[in-house]
């Protein structure tokens, strides 16, 4: 081993390059159970791989600062993570179940297991060669090192050998399996040690597990001088020093691995009475959900392999040998180092122009403000915090304000959003607050709120039986001169004060008596029964979203059938519904110009003749989190456009509550309308799909750089401002 993990340019060898997916055998497969409109179709699964890839092509860009790239490869790893806890899980539950099921794009689950297997090997060795190949060397060049044991002098073995048994010895706990030790529970996305050991007298060999604490830090400072950039990683320390925790025994062979568990959450009984102790009871047991992935250090033995295969009941399809180190998510400690010139330069969010001018310690001037005229907001150009978290503070420390209406989807672990509600609570104020139990890994934290509203005074529902609560909604109750006034927030965003630094999202801030209206009547909804309320301005999922969304495909579909304006833009996170992908299709047949820029999942195909080839489909990614919703119909020439929390998807529009809202004043039309033509606009770098492949397109016909979108929007808002 050399002093570092690789300082080499990338070989040829196995892990250096990948060949391209091939999925012929499905192909041919589908065309045999006569399913034509499976063709037209992207599986789900198999579109948010290639969404993956986006990510981590960023990773693999040398325009993009070092410690910025190395996030990118910790984002790659963490969506990799979930991606195996709920959607490779599902899958898996789905094979057990109902075999020979076929999906809407074609494919039974052991296919698309199999599909799914031969692409995530693929993305996952080219990920970990982004970081040995790569990433390794130009850290060396910044004099950051992530050291071997091998390159250390002998004053480093001696001082991380003094941290060893100071520190890490005494916290470590190795599990021997024999027949009074049975095999050790493992935690998913634990990093541990499979380590075979022989007693030398007896010539018995015995697998042992040690795990590698997650409490401590991953990379281990070599020296300690202050601000030092040389690190070994835990595990090589650990396995250095094995004969330490098995004195007598001969150590034979030791690895790295990790398993992925099923994560998900299923009630068993929707209609449960009690839906948060359901949740409480169900979060217990998650944790000891089944294996469905294990990573092992390549190079392991077959015994150690088989033997971890056999204890955990593992696919082999879902094992992957990789180079180490495994677990690349801890890479963010290093991405974190106090070395500005490797991250992206700094970003300060402006006060959006309609507050700049407003004393923060009064309130009368805040909700003033509002009332002037509905307030666009453009998270994170334009801060959350001057904005949305300053109208609920305000909402709440204001002795004009009676009640206060909120829903929360997440939230952040030290939420100003939540004190503000406890706080208007303690002052006597109504605060309702609609907090969604079920929102996938905030379940445990969500849990945590609701106790505590509850016990401040706040009146705490969770929605609809059945229903999750994805809309983004407060609603502020004020007595003024006039008499009762409401205003209001909808956002396509979480009321996350941290996410909203790095999401790029969109929120209005009203005082339109319609739209509060509509407010009222949704949170009346969601607080008692109203199940039949008619909304002016908003649509809302399950029951209008749906239906509205596919009568204004179709007005426009027809607009261009009788030769009037026509055009369609969408601008969200995922598009998969197979009934939005057909009128898409059908007005695209047409002659309907439609123009889609998603982030992640699209089961559309653009492109293909006599049917999609009026579709163009790009996606965009950068240091921000490109996450607002925004439909545009061209209306015959009475445009119009919504924004909100709702994506193209089954579950957001059957299974969720969701909102759109339309928006009304023209400047703020033309704000919309500008995103889409930046995001469209062939000068600007992003990802083009062709039928069912994405192209990175970032250079122009010269070779000269296109315009990064976000960071024309940085510079736009500081010189606004």
């Amino acid at each position: 081993m050399g002093a570092l993990l690789s300082t080499q340019p990338p070989q040829a060898g196995p892990f250096s390059r990948c060949p391209r997916t091939d999925y012929s055998k499905f192909i041919k497969a589908r065309e045999t159970r006569n399913m034509p409109e499976a063709a037209h179709l992207i599986d789900r699964e198999l579109s948010w791989l290639s969404f993956n890839e986006r990510v981590l092509e960023m990773a693999e860009d040398h325009s993009i600062p070092l410690f910025e790239r190395i996030r990118f490869l910790t984002i790659f790893a963490s969506n990799l993570d979930e991606f195996y806890m709920v959607r490779v899980a599902s899958l898996l539950s789905k094979l057990e179940s109902s075999p020979g099921s076929v999906n809407s794009a074609g494919f039974t689950p052991n296919e698309l297991l199999e599909a799914i297997s031969v692409r995530v090997r693929e993305l996952a060795l080219r990920h970990a060669n982004v970081f040995k190949d790569q990433i390794i060397a130009e850290l060396a060049k910044e004099k950051i090192e992530i050291i071997r044991w091998d390159g250390l002098s002998d004053d480093e073995r001696n001082h991380v050998s003094r941290i060893f048994s100071d520190r890490i010895f005494p916290v470590l706990t190795p599990l021997a399996v024999d027949p009074s030790h049975p095999f050790p529970y493992i935690s998913g996305l634990s990093l541990n040690l499979a380590v075979m050991v022989k007693n030398p007298k007896t010539s018995e060999e015995y697998f042992a597990r040690v795990k590698v604490p997650p409490i401590l830090s991953r990379f281990i400072p070599v020296s300690p001088a202050p601000n030092t950039t040389r690190f070994l990683p835990l595990e090589e320390l650990i396995a250095i020093h094995l004969q330490e925790l098995f004195p007598g025994m001969l150590i034979e062979d030791h690895y790295t691995f990790r398993i992925t568990r099923n994560q998900d959450i299923e009630l068993e009984d929707e209609d449960t009475e009690n839906l948060l102790t359901s949740i409480e009871q169900e979060l217990a047991r998650r944790r000891f959900g089944p294996p469905v992935r294990l990573e092992i250090e390549s190079g392991v033995g077959e015994k150690l392999r088989n033997k971890l295969c056999e204890q955990l009941n593992i696919n082999p399809a879902n094992v992957l040998s990789l180079p180490a180190p495994l677990n690349l998510r801890d890479l963010m400690k290093i991405a974190d180092l106090d070395m500005p010139k490797l991250n992206f330069p700094s970003f300060r969010s402006r006060t959006v122009a309609s507050l700049r001018e407003v004393d923060a310690e009064e309130p009368d001037l805040f909700f003033a403000a509002i009332r002037q005229g509905e307030i666009l907001l453009h998270h994170p150009y334009e801060s959350f915090t001057s904005s949305v978290v300053q109208f609920l503070q305000h909402a709440a420390q204001d002795p004009a304000v009676l009640a206060i209406k909120q829903t929360l989807y997440r939230t952040s672990g030290d939420s100003p959003i939540i004190e503000a509600l406890i706080e208007a609570a303690e002052a006597g104020k109504q605060v309702l607050a609609v907090i969604e139990l079920r929102a996938r890994f905030d379940e445990q934290a969500n849990v945590r709120w609701a106790r505590k509203l509850e016990a401040a005074g706040v009146h705490v529902v969770y929605g609809l039986m059945g229903l999750k609560t994805h809309a983004k909604l407060s609603l502020v109750v004020r007595d003024e001169a006039q008499g009762l006034r409401l205003y209001c927030h909808m956002g396509t965003g979480n009321y996350n004060p941290k996410t909203a630094r790095f999401y790029e999202d969109l929120g209005i801030l009203s005082a339109d008596p319609v739209l509060t209206e509509d407010l009222t009547k949704l949170f009346n909804q969601l607080s008692g029964f109203a199940p039949h309320s008619v909304y002016s301005r908003l649509l809302v999922a399950p029951r209008t979203l749906r239906g509205s969304l596919l009568e204004k495909i179709a007005n426009e579909t027809a607009m261009a059938k009788a030769g009037r304006p026509s055009g369609i833009q969408i601008k969200l996170n995922s598009l998969l519904d197979e009934e939005f992908v057909d009128a898409l299709y059908e007005a695209s047949q047409a002659g309907v110009k439609v123009d889609i820029v998603v982030r992640g999942i699209c089961s559309l195909r653009p492109g293909i003749a006599g049917l999609s080839e009026n579709i163009t489909v790009r996606s965009i990614l950068g240091r921000f989190l490109e996450h607002s919703r925004i439909y545009h119909f061209l209306n015959g020439g009475e445009d119009e456009y919504w924004i909100g929390s709702a994506d193209l998807m089954h579950r957001n529009l059957d299974r969720r509550v969701e909102s759109l809202v339309r928006i009304e004043r023209p400047t703020h039309k033309t704000s919309l309308q500008e995103i889409f033509d930046l995001s469209l606009s062939d000068e600007t770098s992003s990802w083009r799909q062709d039928q069912d492949s994405w192209k990175r397109v970032s250079k122009s016909s010269a070779g000269e750089p296109l315009q990064d979108l976000q960071s024309l929007y940085i510079k736009r808002y500081k010189k606004a401002h």
